[in-house]
């Protein structure tokens, strides 16, 4: 009975463990605001590395943002550190005090997203080209907001559950 004790232990310690959630963040500050932050011209630099950690690209994004009723429009022109240009063009959608929807022409369907206090987590598929097709792959995307105006944010990208890498962006408003 005992040795049967221990082996459940471990597994109901596992369980209980939940993942973060954005409601975890509703008494921090700086608080975020999804549409003001991006309001105007904002700039990021990111980078992308697979899932052993090693640096596969480099990018910086301009980024302009117009607020039209309750939908945010963010244009990114994405520059890669190897010549390469893309551009995305977001329509984010306000819901309610703390949900958001968006949609881009290379997302499948629509990505969710939550804001609480300075955190905001999105949530959806991307279709990237890869090796001349296109691959769907899962975000997971956490913005941090931090003091004078800087956003954090760490994306895991994933496949069929499996981590296959991490994007690492910082952006700042251009004011």
């Amino acid at each position: 009975m005992l040795r049967r004790l221990w082996l459940i232990l471990p597994l109901t310690l596992l369980i209980g463990c939940s993942a973060m959630r954005p409601s975890d963040f509703a008494n921090t500050t700086p608080k975020f605001d999804l549409f003001s932050y991006f309001a105007g011209e904002t700039r990021a630099w990111g980078i992308f590395q697979d899932r052993f950690g090693t640096l596969k690209r480099q990018f910086t994004v301009d980024i302009v943002g117009e607020i039209e009723g309750d939908t945010l429009t963010l244009t990114e022109d994405f520059v890669y550190a190897d010549g390469e240009e893309s551009q995305r063009i977001w329509r984010i959608k306000r819901l309610d005090e703390h949900r958001y929807e968006g949609r881009a022409d290379d997302v499948v369907g629509v990505a969710q997203g939550e804001a609480y206090g300075q955190a905001l987590n999105w949530a959806y598929t991307l279709e990237l080209p890869y090796q001349g097709k296109t691959l769907n792959v899962q975000f997971d995307d956490w913005m941090f907001l931090q003091p004078d105006d800087v956003l954090m944010n760490r994306a895991t990208v994933s496949k069929f559950g499996f981590k296959v890498g991490e994007v690492l962006l910082f952006f700042q408003p251009v004011r």
